[in-house]
């Protein structure tokens, strides 16, 4: 109930003992009464719940007991904080990675993981970090807007975490946006041929990646993760659960791309593979592509620009753009909703027109 001069004269003894009624607005502050008829404003405050007795209505106004409350309970926040254990950082940064470790997918948390140790470095408490600590470096990326992006989702789950765990009182980034400029940028003829002929001269393993990005449309996490087991004849199929929208994805491969795997190291299942591990797929792209960009002359782009490329690239050579979605993997395009649940065809021989009609396109203009 809302407690008022009125409300508080109406409140009936109980039959025996005290009852408290609590304020809706204030959170812990309220009026007891007695058996015997007597009121008094208490207040309970502090992880440990303390009730404390303000003094008695009506010797006592509401408002003066209400201005107490506020300044028992602001005092309460500070001692508990003062008394909570002090937790690094780093060692909360630690334990949220553990956890994440354990119901995340691998690839997530080696992502997490990156971004909090690269962007996120504070030699403090964690409930010294505020909402500016964070932002200054979110702001400090914006000529990285994807980056910025996925350094701020990383963070703003980290804190979330924190708080659901106990570490802290509220998230210093709660219930924020960060949005950044949808990216445009399409690889011209010329700059694909300069893109390519690094790729050739590069090698493996980020060369080859790069070639098959462009060859394949897909997204560079798939491509990375590629094993032979999923290669049924002349058909890349990635298993559901591994794609981003969670569905099996058959993508058929072109002369070029059999030519670009054939030549791969054979000796694994995965087609790259990290350097410490035959089980886990090789995850160095930003060391790597710095050096690969280093000796392009054009301007920059990114990896995923290289899959915006590819659509285009596509869309003209007239390929349908339902075909062209299918072989992107899109699930909200032309073919989605309702019509995705009765539309079953797999357009398989059209995506493998529209594919052998891109590797000739690109034998053209990559010579």
């Amino acid at each position: 109930m809302r407690l008022t001069d009125l409300s508080i004269k109406r409140l009936k003894s109980p039959a025996s003992g005290q009852k408290t009624y609590f304020d809706d607005a204030l959170r812990g502050f309220g009026v007891r009464v007695s058996q015997g008829g007597t009121k008094s404003f208490v207040v309970v405050a502090g992880t440990a719940r303390k009730r404390r007795t303000i003094g008695r209505y009506p010797d006592y106004s509401l408002a003066d007991a209400r201005k107490e409350a506020r300044r028992i309970l602001g005092n309460a926040s500070f001692e508990d904080m003062a008394q909570r254990p002090s937790v690094p950082f780093t060692g909360a940064k630690d334990r949220f990675l553990a956890d994440a470790e354990s119901r995340t997918k691998p690839r997530t948390v080696s992502e997490y993981r990156r971004l909090l140790n690269r962007h996120f470095s504070y030699d403090k408490s964690l409930h010294e970090i505020t909402r500016q600590d964070i932002m200054r470096v979110v702001e400090g990326l914006r000529p990285t807007p994807v980056e910025a992006r996925a350094a701020f989702v990383a963070v703003r789950t980290m804190m979330n975490w924190c708080h659901k765990h106990g570490l802290i009182d509220t998230s210093p980034v709660p219930r924020l946006s960060f949005s950044t400029q949808a990216r445009t940028r399409v690889l011209t003829d010329n700059e694909l041929k300069i893109v390519w002929r690094r790729a050739e001269a590069y090698g493996y393993p980020y060369g080859r990646i790069v070639q098959l990005l462009i060859l394949t449309g897909q997204r560079r996490g798939e491509i990375a993760s590629l094993r032979r087991s999923w290669m049924d004849g002349n058909t890349i199929v990635f298993p559901a659960g591994f794609t981003k929208n969670k569905r099996e994805h058959r993508m058929p491969m072109g002369p070029m791309v059999e030519e670009v795997i054939s030549a791969l190291p054979s000796d694994t299942d995965l087609l790259f593979p990290s350097r410490l591990s035959d089980s886990d797929p090789w995850n160095g792209w930003s060391k790597a592509k710095r050096m690969f960009d280093k000796p392009l002359q054009m301007a920059p782009y990114t990896l995923h620009d290289l899959r915006r490329t590819f659509s285009t690239n596509l869309a003209k050579l007239s390929v349908p753009i339902h075909v062209a979605e299918k072989l992107l993997n899109h699930v909200s395009g032309t073919v989605s909703g309702i019509a995705a649940v009765y539309n079953r065809y797999s357009y398989d021989e059209e995506m493998k027109e529209a594919i052998f009609a891109y590797e000739e396109y690109l034998n053209i203009n990559l010579k």
